[in-house]
């Protein structure tokens, strides 16, 4: 007697395994997901600025830029290391205006955006590389268009989650209690409730194994500019003996957006729902620009009061930077040194020590 199917299951039968394609798929949605979570991270993970040696953390590497080039290093899952690097332009050296004080980091901010996207669409096909080709005979790669897609998500994701949010709910308080009315109260029970929706997020993804291994990577990225900075070799044991903790990391940006924003918010004369989602919007721009010069002058004035500003930032960075192994901090060094090559062809002053 022949059993239907299920009852054949139970009884010890195996169902047979997912086609090829159906498991490409799922690794293709997998990376999407990863990609859309690593984009909201993106401003975090980022370091540098126009005239100096920065980097990013992407998946299971490191992207390093320099003022002329960029370098990445990706470690497949055998060990292998894939790296690749271009020439880098610098906005203000085409346009005057452009290396202008606040109109320089929302410059600096928007390349750094525009080269993040990039950096993780390569780490995410590296690993796409290793899926078993298709029944056509194809791999599989992220495409110009999911990628469009995913930075289109993340900027929705954050206007909402960041602007939006923050704004209902301080609304929602005033009607419950006039003393919420007054402008300054206002702002601020709005930016305390943007911090705990950032801080949440944060801390949310830090529990998902893949983007803890970004953090380690993020890690290894700071260690590595440490070195550089101090002119030591491009060794791990001397990489290695670096703090993880970077003042002019994104994370440390972000918190100092987070707060200037409560200020200039507070100093603009409007009281209505849809005019302070407006002005929100847009002074981004603005806020970013004076964010930047801020971080810029605490990394030299240690003892500034603005270097005090960007504390919590340095505290977040406990989250958002773990200690990476010797591996990882080798594709740091190589994504640093693909940058310098490039560098030194295109005549940049910066050298390895």
């Amino acid at each position: 007697m022949t059993l239907p199917p299920t009852a054949a299951t139970l009884k010890g039968d195996v169902l047979p395994p997912p086609s090829s394609n159906s498991l490409m798929v799922m690794k293709l949605l997998r990376q999407f997901v990863r990609l859309l979570a690593m984009a909201q991270l993106l401003p975090a993970l980022e370091s540098g600025e126009e005239t100096l040696v920065g980097g990013q953390a992407v998946l299971e590497g490191v992207m390093m830029r320099s003022p002329h080039a960029w370098g990445i290093a990706v470690r497949k899952s055998n060990g292998q290391v894939m790296s690749h690097s271009e020439l880098l332009d610098r906005p203000s050296e085409k346009h005057k205006w452009m290396g202008w004080p606040v109109v320089r980091g929302v410059v600096t901010l928007g390349q750094a955006m525009a080269l993040g996207f990039r950096a993780l669409r390569y780490s995410a096909n590296v690993a796409l590389d290793e899926m078993p080709v298709n029944e056509e005979g194809k791999t599989i790669q992220l495409s110009g268009w999911m990628v469009a897609a995913n930075a289109i998500l993340s900027v929705a994701f954050f206007i909402f989650m960041y602007k939006f949010l923050p704004l209902v709910a301080a609304t929602e308080l005033k009607r419950v209690s006039p003393a919420f009315g007054n402008q300054i109260v206002f702002n601020l029970v709005d930016g305390a409730i943007r911090i705990g929706l950032f801080l949440l997020f944060i801390w949310a993804t830090s529990l998902w194994g893949d983007i803890r291994r970004v953090y380690q990577y993020h890690g290894a990225e700071h260690k590595t500019v440490f070195a550089f900075e101090a002119h030591d070799p491009m060794e791990v044991e001397a990489i290695q003996k670096y703090s993880t903790f970077h003042p002019r990391c994104g994370t440390s940006f972000l918190m100092t957006v987070m707060l200037i924003s409560i200020l200039i918010y507070t100093l603009v004369p409007v009281t209505t729902f849809w005019a302070r989602f407006g002005i929100r919007i847009a002074l981004l721009p603005v806020i970013a620009g004076i964010s930047y010069e801020i971080i810029r002058f605490a990394a030299k004035h240690r003892g500034s009061l603005f270097a005090i500003m960007t504390a919590p930032g340095l505290w977040l960075q406990r989250i958002t930077t773990q200690p990476p192994d010797n591996s990882q901090v080798e594709c740091a060094m190589v994504a640093l040194d693909q940058a310098m090559e490039l560098e030194a062809q295109r005549g940049g002053q910066l050298v390895l020590a």
